[in-house]
């Protein structure tokens, strides 16, 4: 985490200026590099210009300075594209998934003042002001509580809530001036979506009743281990749990075959007991929400800000489709694609050949009963590969749901972390039990 700390620009105004003179520097990054390149005889693509390492430097230190929405747009581009982005930009973007720069001890001091009143401190035995742990909308500390349990605090940082509608539309504006959006591409339900699920992350109330609903469906099973929100102490802008031991996820790839492969089922079962059965899923793909309690051998699980409830029509959709793709049967997927949301707009025969194309490469791992090999393969590249060129084509450009959308974005980030922990997983097995 970044020792840096620095103050979050909590006014609208201050905001846009930081991302209108971020604007100014990449712009002015790119005529640099431009002038350099042409120097030497070469003609610079625009997209080469753009994404230099000191602009990639430019945006991720602004981002990360700015946090809340500003910093989960760019957190999301780094999931979703960085394996696509050049090596330096994916390096600074990856950055920006695990940590931000802390808010200054007096800014903290006054959240807390705000949220609890002048006494605030009568709660605790112990206040840790150097945070564990400093994300994109809040930052986490480490508390005892009076009464002797050790506590992880999340405080938001101020003026995070009323900045997420313009936070959005700049760096959708930032996006398009660069030319890394298409001009005809139309992604303003998506943006619309973005603001939404941003809200509510941004509800701490929310999140903590999110959790309460998550440890009622895990209460019987002893793989998991989820924190327990402290009610009390919990507003809308700070989140107070019970502290839970666990350490990061990647640090797995050091432990033996059968301790990843175990890690990565129990991941891919939540994932369908989510979508069939609890009809709430947790949708961020974030590594950093998932843990390993070594000791009891416990999926820590963190982070609840971006769960959605799902209808039963669209799980029933989702049935229907991985029924159909194990079958091959196009028409069939089509049909559940309908039923789940896709097509509602006017698209080619074509266009809708490339979904079903997608969602064959998606289902992979599903097509035959035995263990996949998920660091063999380079499956998460391809869905994305595939995933951008559909999007980025302009005449083969749908928006999907956004439900649809949340849901790919957890199951993609599932296919990286099986990946990356080299994990070998009989996903089909997993699945077989929800579509009987």
């Amino acid at each position: 985490m970044s020792s840096n700390s620095s103050k979050v620009p909590a006014h609208r105004l201050s905001r846009l200026g930081s991302l209108a003179s971020l604007a100014g520097r990449v712009a002015g990054g790119m005529l640099a590099e431009g002038a350099r390149q042409l120097a030497k005889g070469q003609v610079p693509a625009k997209k080469d210009l753009l994404l230099t390492p000191a602009n990639a430097k430019r945006v991720a230190d602004q981002l990360a300075h700015l946090r809340g929405a500003a910093m989960k747009v760019g957190q999301l581009l780094s999931m979703d594209a960085g394996d696509m982005l050049p090596p330096a930009l994916a390096d600074v973007l990856a950055r920006l998934r695990s940590s931000a720069n802390p808010m200054p001890v007096k800014q903290l001091a006054q959240v807390l003042k705000n949220e609890w009143g002048e006494n605030w401190q009568r709660h605790f035995t112990d206040f840790t002001f150097m945070p564990l742990a400093a994300a994109s909308i809040g930052q986490v500390h480490q508390a005892y509580h009076d009464n002797g349990q050790r506590l992880a605090v999340k405080i938001q940082y101020p003026g995070i809530k009323e900045s997420i509608d313009s936070d959005v539309d700049n760096v959708a504006t930032l996006l398009r001036l660069s030319g890394l959006v298409p001009k005809g591409v139309d992604y303003q339900q998506l943006l619309v979506e973005a603001k939404l699920q941003l809200k509510s992350e941004a509800d701490y109330l929310q999140e903590a009743a999110y959790l309460t609903e998550y440890r009622l469906h895990l209460s019987n099973n002893p793989h998991f281990l989820l924190p327990e929100p402290i009610t009390a102490l919990t507003t809308s802008n700070i989140l107070v749990m019970s502290y839970v031991e666990g350490i990061a996820i990647e640090a797995l790839t050091e432990r033996s075959q059968v301790e990843r492969d175990r890690v990565m089922s129990l991941l891919f079962e939540l994932l369908f007991r989510e979508l069939f059965e609890f009809s709430l899923v947790q949708t961020d793909p974030n590594f950093a929400n998932y843990q390993y309690n070594t000791t009891t051998q416990q999926l820590v699980l963190l982070d609840f800000g971006a769960c959605r409830h799902y209808s039963a029509n669209f799980s029933a959709g989702y049935r229907n489709l991985f029924k159909a793709a194990l079958q091959q049967d196009d028409a069939g997927m089509r049909d559940a694609l309908m039923q789940i949301g896709f097509f509602s707009q006017t698209i080619l025969p074509e266009q809708q050949q490339a979904v079903l194309k997608l969602v064959h490469l998606a289902c992979e791992p599903l097509q035959h009963d035995k263990a996949f090999d998920f660091g063999q393969s380079d499956l998460a590249l391809r869905l994305r590969d595939a995933g951008t060129a559909l999007s980025m084509q302009q005449n083969y450009w749908h928006t999907p749901p956004a439900d649809a959308i949340f849901l790919h974005r957890k199951i993609g980030g599932l296919y990286l972390l099986a990946a990356r922990l080299k994990a070998k997983i009989n996903v089909r097995s997993l699945l077989m039990p929800y579509l009987e």
